[in-house]
């Protein structure tokens, strides 16, 4: 299965943070399974980082490095994925979020976040 990270599942993965579930993490280590982050967390902790809404342990810059190093693919913004959130519902307002969201269903992917919302957009979620 293909699982794309939410941000936070990628901060609290890289960080050893409890609150990862053990689920989310038992799938991001099973080696039937490959995990992709895509470029728009990269982009939103860089936006929260500038505006002091965001600490990590580590420089960003680390943490793109220590993602490849650990065979977690980076998933680039194609222009179908911003096409397809023009169509989607507004269950999520976060931009951030919506893209994700559309890359997961184009890419058909299933996503690892804690966010319930997710769900309404009929992609499979796992937490």
């Amino acid at each position: 299965m293909n699982l794309l990270l939410d941000t936070h599942a990628l901060i609290w993965l890289a960080e050893g943070d409890d609150n990862l579930s053990q689920a989310a993490k038992s799938e991001i280590e099973n080696p039937v399974n490959s995990s992709f982050v895509s470029v728009a967390s990269f982009w939103e902790m860089a936006i929260k980082i500038s505006l002091s809404k965001l600490e990590l342990r580590i420089p960003l810059a680390e943490l793109e490095r220590l993602v490849v190093e650990n065979g977690i693919k980076i998933l680039p913004i194609e222009t179908v994925h911003t096409l397809l959130v023009a169509d989607l519902p507004f269950h999520h307002k976060d931009p951030f979020d919506r893209l994700l969201i559309a890359q997961a269903m184009t890419e058909k992917m299933a996503l690892l976040s804690k966010d319930e919302k997710f769900s309404l957009y009929g992609i499979e979620t796992l937490w």
